[in-house]
């Protein structure tokens, strides 16, 4: 008989959360490649909501939410945001009470801000960008309008691109202008910081003033997309720093005795 086993206890499952402005595809190539390494790994899902009910924010949790369905209860696991859904980490722990947290890894992003919008968020760091958004929101316009031409410096490759362009949402004032939640108590769990471009030098230097563990790659806003594998690099030693490790592959025994 042919038994499969593995030892050690249960590691965490990372969920990959997408900045709300792009889709899932802007992390599946990450998923594949942590999935192939023994991490179980999932993506959040896209939900839409055409009559815009719900603020944005919430939309974007409840997505999280969704994807962990099939998540048992007790299971830990590790939320991992990219740019504009990092902030939303925190409410998204808090909408998934049955699940433990291990660890918060914030992607090329800012940290969470609870009571400010994005734009005065933005304006913290980076003025003339903050100016620049209020001013097309202003104007009514949506954000952002990126074109395959914007993209190109940033994601070289064109299929890729045009998967990402084929999901972009740009976003009206109310996604822009929402205050976002505040949740007491966070964070409940390590976090780490991964850096691609400059404009997220200030947060990284942030976290690191705060003794979490960081990395940075050289590389532009997308890099999940250009650099699979070492962006997969990262983020697990990023866990690593924590004590979080892959769980064993599964082996395979004879029992003696029995037969297949």
């Amino acid at each position: 008989m042919i038994m499969l086993h593995a030892e050690g206890a249960s590691s965490p499952r990372n969920v990959l959360v997408s900045n709300p402005v792009v889709g899932p595809y802007s992390w599946s190539l990450v998923h594949g490649e942590l999935t192939e390494r023994g991490w179980e790994t999932l993506v959040s899902v896209d939900l839409r909501d055409p009559l815009g009910r719900q603020p944005c924010w919430q939309r974007t949790v409840g997505g999280v939410q969704a994807a962990l369905d099939d998540v048992p209860d007790g299971h830990p696991i590790v939320l991992v945001g990219h740019s504009g859904a990092s902030p939303l980490l925190p409410a998204t722990a808090a909408a998934a009470v049955r699940l433990p947290i291990s660890a918060y890894l914030f992607v090329d992003a800012g940290l969470s801000h609870p009571g400010t919008s994005r734009p005065d968020a933005i304006a913290s760091k980076d003025a003339a960008s903050a100016a620049e958004l209020r001013a097309a929101l202003d104007a009514g316009l949506r954000f952002p309008a990126w074109t395959d031409d914007d993209l190109r410096p940033i994601v070289p490759d064109p299929d890729r691109r045009r998967s990402l362009l084929e999901e972009l949402r740009p976003r009206g004032r109310g996604y822009w202008t929402e205050e976002l939640p505040g949740i007491s108590g966070w964070p409940n769990a390590p976090c780490g910081y991964l850096q691609f471009s400059a404009a997220y030098q200030s947060a990284t230097e942030n976290a690191r003033r705060a003794g979490r563990p960081t990395r940075y790659l050289a590389a532009g806003h997308f890099h999940q997309l250009v650099d699979p594998s070492r962006v997969a690099d990262a983020l697990v030693e990023l866990l690593a720093a924590y004590g979080i490790q892959a769980p064993p592959r599964q082996t395979a025994t004879i029992q003696k005795g029995a037969t297949a």
